[in-house]
């Protein structure tokens, strides 16, 4: 893809965000927020049967933040708790250590997009705000089940 058209789809998601809204009654409920910056993010989440059955996002943020966090919900609808993670884990390498898309499964190359904003050191939390929530939440629902 073009970068123009890379912009475009950080810009639609930004504009209409996937899975806007909170759960009712979720499993896991989580905050994130970027200090430096004050985007903001509460991810809810269902987990049946060891997978993401529904996710949702509410928040406040910049255009990088908002879109990451609604491009990975639509990548983790359906997702087991541990392919969640492990995707987590590869876009998070792809931001901090340089790595490429091409790294990502073919399912996530709409976060191709975010690559570009490696090269904004500054803007690369904004990008993993979702991502770093997620896990954190992950993390919660997995010790309350230990």
């Amino acid at each position: 893809m073009t970068d123009d058209l890379y912009r475009d789809l950080i810009l639609d998601h930004f504009r209409h965000p996937r899975n806007q809204g909170a759960l009712e009654k979720p499993d896991v409920k989580v905050q994130g927020v970027n200090p430096l910056c004050g985007d903001n993010l509460e991810l809810t989440f269902i987990v049946r049967e060891g997978k993401i059955e529904d996710i949702k996002m509410t928040g406040n943020g910049c255009s990088i933040s908002q879109s990451s966090a609604s491009m990975m919900t639509e990548a983790l609808k359906g997702k087991d708790l541990s392919t969640s993670q492990s995707l987590a884990q590869a876009f998070k390498k792809m931001m901090l250590q340089n790595g490429s898309a091409d790294d990502l499964p073919e399912d996530l190359e709409d976060l191709a997009a975010l690559e570009g904003v490696q090269k904004y050191p500054v803007r690369v939390k904004c990008a993993l705000l979702a991502w770093n929530t997620l896990l954190q939440g992950l993390n919660d629902y997995q010790g309350k089940k230990a």
